[in-house]
């Protein structure tokens, strides 16, 4: 039998398997759109665990687990025994010897990793503190059907350090582009990912040198998900970091940029940009749904 695999980062994938895995996203929205049927996975059940809150994942997973022929359930802290101290290990035991794959959106990193140490069955990172991977695949996919490969190409993220940009550095390595990390002092990533990643990562505290010769720009909220009360302090240093026409006329000409959603206009981003009508965020949200099919596919199907 082969050994179950996982998503927790976008480096659980070969840079094969993610080029494959892009392909075959691109390839599971023309089904879609022409209205064919694609249900590979049949009979399939997927645990969807929130203990964060949700829209895009949320509706993405369980369309596309629908639209793939399988179901999908959702389970939250409030009404499952999760929320009323069962180890994370028992959960894990019970949970996944009942359905296909399960996929989990919560705090610390270290919840996933200790949930897929002890599954049978395929764990995705839906979100976590520390990474973003399945809104990376939306990212990559988007770069791929708009601009072609991304290899040799430079980006630039603007703005906190946070899950998000840290996701940014493993696509870097894999799919082989440069990041410029345009932040203020004390809010960039974790330090041991950018050392182990310095030879194609950087960080540039001004963000109007940081997006000169950049392909593309991406931004995302200055306060994640139990940062609330800390958004009037990150709204004050990250003032200079918004994602709006003046940086965004420093860049490449014909570079795109993009935001993972949801969006405050006016802080990260200007509203001008969110509703140009050339901007490619509203395909970059649709994205999370066909990337996530083609990453249920891989993980069940091979």
């Amino acid at each position: 039998m082969s050994p179950v695999r996982h998503f927790l980062t976008l480096n659980d994938l070969s840079a094969a398997e993610l080029r494959g895995l892009l392909a075959r996203a691109s390839e599971l929205k023309k089904l879609q759109r022409e209205g064919q049927a694609h249900t590979t996975l049949s009979g399939k059940v997927l645990a969807m665990i929130f203990a964060k809150a949700s829209t895009r994942t949320r509706v993405s997973f369980e369309a596309g687990m629908a639209q793939l022929g399988g179901s999908a359930m959702f389970l939250s802290p409030t009404d499952t025994q999760l929320g009323r101290g069962e180890p994370i290990e028992d959960s894990a035991r019970v949970i996944s010897s009942m359905v296909d794959i399960v996929m989990i959106r919560t705090f610390e990193h270290s919840i996933v990793e200790r949930f897929a140490a002890y599954s049978q069955v395929p764990v995705i990172n839906g979100l976590t503190d520390d990474f973003h991977p399945c809104q990376l695949l939306a990212d990559m996919q988007t770069w791929f059907e708009h601009r072609g490969d991304i290899a040799g190409k430079r980006v630039t993220w603007l703005g906190d350090g946070n899950n998000m940009c840290q996701s940014y550095i493993n696509a870097a390595r894999l799919l082989d582009f440069e990041l410029v990390i345009a932040c203020p002092k004390g809010f960039e990533p974790h330090q041991a990912l950018l050392d182990a990643h310095k030879d194609r990562v950087r960080i540039e505290h001004d963000p109007k040198q940081a997006v000169l010769g950049s392909d593309l720009l991406v931004t995302d909220v200055w306060a994640s998900m139990g940062q609330e009360q800390e958004q009037a302090a990150r709204a004050n240093a990250l003032a200079d970091y918004q994602l709006n026409r003046a940086l965004l006329d420093k860049a490449n000409r014909d570079a795109l940029y993009m935001h993972c959603l949801p969006a405050h206009r006016g802080e990260e981003i200007s509203t001008e940009l969110m509703d140009a009508g050339n901007t490619v965020i509203w395909d970059e949200a649709e994205n999370r749904l066909h990337a996530q099919k083609a990453l249920m596919e891989f993980l069940l199907n091979g």
